[in-house]
């Protein structure tokens, strides 16, 4: 079964930029959507942006257009998340999930959609 795994959080500055990438393993990225959800400490999880299975479609959450956005290469297995102008109301562990579609659409404003979850990694902004 699928598998994926988040690399590239860290410590930023406010202004600053940070890549993170889901790395897919298990099945054929190319049948996904992938989604990224982040959580901070006391808040529910919270849809980021999302990118449709062949890369035609994408979603991101107000609060981040602009300033993030996704990408992926299905022959490479990742998914990569590019943040830009970093607040500190970023601050969060950033999950990918995928879903297996059919069709070229993804959401953002449930984490139900998704079956799998990579176990985070952690975004810190601050100075």
């Amino acid at each position: 079964q699928a598998q994926l795994v988040e690399s590239g959080g860290g410590l930023v500055q406010p202004g600053g930029s940070l890549k993170l990438s889901c790395t897919f393993s298990g099945d054929h990225l190319k049948h996904y959507a992938i989604a990224w959800f982040r959580q901070a400490p006391g808040k529910e999880r919270e849809g980021v942006a999302c990118i449709s299975k062949g890369g035609i479609s994408t979603r991101f959450a107000e609060s981040v257009k602009g300033r993030f956005s996704v990408d992926r290469d299905n022959t490479k297995g990742t998914v990569f998340l590019q943040m830009n102008n970093l607040k500190p109301e970023d601050t969060a562990v950033y999950f990918c999930a995928a879903i297996l579609k059919f069709d070229e659409i993804c959401i953002i404003y449930t984490t139900s959609e998704y079956f799998f979850w990579g176990p985070g990694t952690q975004v810190t902004v601050a100075s």
